[in-house]
């Protein structure tokens, strides 16, 4: 017999331990996957990890690492916080839709106008449609008791209605004629978020997401609040009893991880994507589930977590122009980081016993 027996406290070993193993796991297991699809897959590999970092262009790509590990740091590193309090947003993706069409929306309203203002204005805008956003599952859970999973996730989809129609209709560019998406925002002076550092890739929204970092580090480990979601995500009865509220603290965790959200939406559309078109949505909030989880839920792990994410995205579109690996396939090798991931985290909670015992 193979039972799971749980351990008196959670392995330490194992809990440092795990992210290394999921990596390897999901190495093995996507070269079985990329020689299944006629790939060799050292080579399959090497393109999406070695060639991105030390490579022979690698130059060129590791510009392209902050401009896609940005966004996946910044908004994993609210939902971290949640999920540290046992608040699971599963939605960010449709607050990083809202607060990029916000953010957006601001700005082209006093288009062509070329005040200093205008990208101020659109950070501010696309926060607050972020936060907004978030705060409709928080509202109803604290309110209605809803499941805050459900509505987040069941949001995304309203959310990428809203994108469709902002980008054919109330947010289309009325000089492209018969083009969907909106005005490019990059090339506009007063609403682009181009390169601070040439070469290094480098924009608002990476600082942004720097700050954040810092922001959560310093929440989690030296403010009152930290200790409050640290304990309700450990001990919900413990937390009640020493004074902790609920409600205040869906709102707090799902209304700063919106924020976030929303925020890195305003850098992508202002940045790297340019504008509000129909296929903007790109996954990153889905994808900062993995990154937070990777990175154990902790500030400086989602840092590298997110680095190591960005190298599977820019590594994966290079396998994809080389290799011609299938976008599906890159996909799916992202994914099987998270499944691994909590896989192996059960070995932090329960050791493994082979031999008869008796059944409960």
């Amino acid at each position: 017999m193979i039972r799971l027996e749980r351990r008196p406290t959670p392995s330490r070993v194992w809990g440092a331990a795990s992210p290394l193993l999921a990596v390897a796991l999901t190495m093995v297991t996507g070269g079985l996957m990329f020689a299944a699809l006629g790939q060799d897959p050292l080579e399959a590999l090497r393109t999406i990890f070695w060639d991105p970092v030390l490579g022979e262009f690698a130059w060129y790509f590791r510009a392209q690492l902050l401009v896609k590990a940005a966004p996946l740091i910044l908004i994993a590193a609210g939902l971290a916080i949640g999920f540290r309090a046992g608040i699971w947003n599963i939605g960010a993706e449709g607050q990083y839709i809202v607060g990029a069409i916000a953010g957006a929306a601001a700005g082209l309203a006093v288009y062509p106008s070329e005040s200093a203002l205008i990208f101020p204005l659109m950070v501010v805008c696309g926060a607050l449609g972020g936060f907004l956003w978030a705060m409709i599952p928080a509202v109803l859970k604290v309110t209605l008791g809803t499941n805050e999973i459900l509505v987040s996730l069941m949001l995304v989809y309203v959310a990428d209605n809203l994108l469709a129609s902002a980008a054919v209709g109330w947010l289309r560019n009325p000089d492209a004629v018969g083009f969907p998406g909106s005005r490019n925002l990059s090339q506009w002076e007063a609403s682009a978020n181009p390169e601070l550092i040439a070469g290094t890739g480098m924009h608002w929204g990476v600082v942004a997401a720097l700050i954040a970092v810092i922001f959560a580090h310093v929440l989690m480990t030296r403010h009152l609040i930290g200790f409050h979601i640290r304990l309700a995500g450990q001990a919900p009865r413990a937390a009640r009893f020493a004074g902790v509220a609920p409600a205040r603290l869906v709102l707090f965790c799902l209304g700063l991880s919106g924020l976030l959200a929303g925020l890195a939406g305003l850098f992508e559309v202002t940045g790297p994507a340019g504008q509000v078109s129909i296929d903007f949505a790109s996954g990153y909030g889905f994808t900062a589930i993995i990154v937070a989880f990777l990175g154990r839920l902790n500030p400086l792990g989602i840092v590298a977590a997110g680095l190591l994410m960005a190298v599977t995205y820019v590594g994966g579109d290079n396998a994809a122009a080389n290799l011609g690996i299938p976008g599906a396939a890159i996909s799916a090798f992202q994914g099987m980081l998270l499944f691994f991931l909590l896989a192996v985290d059960v070995l932090s909670n329960f050791r493994v016993r082979v031999g008869r015992g008796a059944l409960a």
